[in-house]
């Protein structure tokens, strides 16, 4: 069984940075898509950055690219979110999700996803 645990969330102001992290474990290092999601309070659920963890290739919602980075270190099975230049609009409960996936055809649909960690707050002021 998969899980997953996030880390990283905090509080910030306006402009700064925070690294949040997703353990995962019970899944395939090299045939799973990990992405990162965000939910502001009455808000859906939104896709931000994913990866293919067999690969190289990452995606991004248009609007967090260039500000956001997602990256992977599979000796340690965690998949990292860099968000830089926040914003008062970024806070959310921040989410990392994953599915068992044989090619690279990740994407940033809530939907596609199958296992999802318990959340981690980030909140940001202007």
């Amino acid at each position: 069984q998969v899980q997953l645990e996030e880390s990283g969330g905090d509080s910030v102001q306006a402009g700064g940075s925070l690294r949040l992290s997703c353990i995962g474990s019970g899944y395939i290092n090299n045939r799973t898509c990990v992405g990162w999601f965000r939910q502001a309070p009455g808000k859906a659920r939104e896709g931000l950055a994913a990866l293919y963890t067999g690969g190289d290739s990452t995606y991004y919602a248009g609007s967090v690219k260039g500000r956001f980075t997602i990256s992977q270190d599979n000796a340690k099975n965690t998949v990292y979110l860099q968000m830089n230049s926040l914003k008062p609009e970024d806070t959310a409960m921040y989410y990392c999700a994953a599915r068992r996936s044989g090619v690279n055809d990740c994407g940033i649909s809530r939907y596609e996803y199958t296992y999802w960690g318990q959340g981690t707050q980030v909140t940001v002021s202007s």
